[in-house]
């Protein structure tokens, strides 16, 4: 059984102790806080799947809560509060709520609405991003399921290493790598690491797909850093 941590936040004693023994029944493991600088705390060290926050709490209020958990994370968090001007909603919504229950609430559609939320995050995350094959930027083309590139439509002759390499830097445009990077990447080991050979596969590299490779437009040299791969118009099929 998995069990899916809870995190309230609230500082009514009575609505925290309700909220904790209704949850805890339907089978979450529940952290409980009086105010936001403890809920912080307690995520420091536990993993939440959703929060149940107050807007307004002592020390640290729900809003600015929210924006500090949303700094580093991305579970569902649901607003339980008395303030239900129309404002507070599209506020709290806005800096990243995912839901807002005004006090007084039906348990009954608490617990519904933190269902929701748990079963729309789960089928979200699940979810795995579709790859990218190719890899297009202005005349230059890559296939990763050919294992081939292209230049103007035309097939560019590369060996094993080249193609690794120019994958890697295609695949990561406009961040610049030192070359120890590009060789434990391409050659997956750093103990041999050679300043000389990736100084002469990017040359090989920008032989075959710049038009001048004394002047690239692909491949950049940055001087004393290493090397960086210049976007163009980019398309991603």
């Amino acid at each position: 059984m998995v069990f899916l941590n809870i995190l309230i936040a609230e500082d009514e004693k009575d609505i925290r102790n309700l909220l904790k023994l209704q949850l805890e029944q339907e089978g979450y493991s529940v952290y409980a806080a009086k105010d936001g600088l403890e809920a912080l705390e307690m995520m420091q060290d536990k993993a939440i799947d959703l929060a149940i926050l107050d807007v307004m709490m002592p020390r640290l209020d729900g809003f600015n809560l929210l924006r500090k958990i949303r700094q580093t994370s991305k579970f569902p968090v649901i607003f339980l509060t008395a303030r239900g001007d129309d404002m507070d909603k599209i506020l709290g919504l806005g800096i990243g709520a995912d839901d807002y229950l005004v006090k007084p609430f039906s348990m009954a559609e608490l617990l519904a609405r933190v269902g929701a939320q748990l079963r729309r995050n789960h089928e979200y995350s699940s979810q795995k991003p579709m790859a990218i094959s190719k890899i297009e930027y202005g005349s230059l083309k890559l296939d990763k399921d050919a294992c081939c590139v292209y230049k103007c439509d035309a097939l560019v002759e590369l060996n094993a290493k080249e193609y690794m390499l120019l994958k890697y830097l295609m695949e990561n445009p406009e961040k610049v790598f030192t070359k120890k990077q590009l060789y434990a990447a391409v050659w997956d080991e750093d103990i041999y690491f050679d300043d000389n050979t990736i100084m002469v596969h990017i040359s090989h590299i920008r032989n075959k797909i710049e038009k001048d490779p004394r002047n690239p437009e692909y491949i950049k040299t940055i001087r004393g850093i290493g090397y960086k791969f210049h976007k163009q118009k980019e398309i991603g099929l």
